[in-house]
């Protein structure tokens, strides 16, 4: 199995709701971390698994959809927690629809809050 991994940074704010969690039920920003990783059996005729210039650029659009925003605001999020994970899980859905031309075996998006958390979520596709 071949994994390929690439990463994109953006800021974004948001706010906890539903629970008493302190300072996380104010409105703050953080540093997100987004890395995707791609799985597939086999490379293509060219010995990638995909091309890398493609998932960047995927990134670059996915990241700036949420950059200097707040998260609560957006339709993703209306009514839920904006936790890392339901970013993930976002974000997950977002690169299996981009993505879905490539025949990979699973996608993972894993993301980091700042440099002291993070979550992932994984699916076979």
């Amino acid at each position: 199995m071949y994994s390929l991994g690439v990463r994109r940074e953006f800021s974004a704010r948001h706010y906890l709701v539903g629970g008493d969690w302190g300072d996380e039920n104010i409105e703050h920003s953080h540093r997100y971390r987004m890395e995707l990783v791609l799985e597939a059996k086999s490379l293509d005729r060219h010995g990638f698994l995909v091309d890398i210039v493609e998932v960047e650029r995927h990134l670059g659009e996915v990241a700036a959809e949420f950059q200097g925003k707040t998260l609560n605001t957006l339709a993703a999020f209306a009514g839920i927690n904006p936790s890392i994970e339901r970013l993930a899980t976002f974000i997950h859905d977002a690169f299996r629809e981009r993505l879905a031309h490539v025949r990979l075996e699973a996608l993972t998006v894993i993301i980091w809050e700042d440099d002291i958390a993070w979550t992932s979520y994984r699916a076979p596709l």
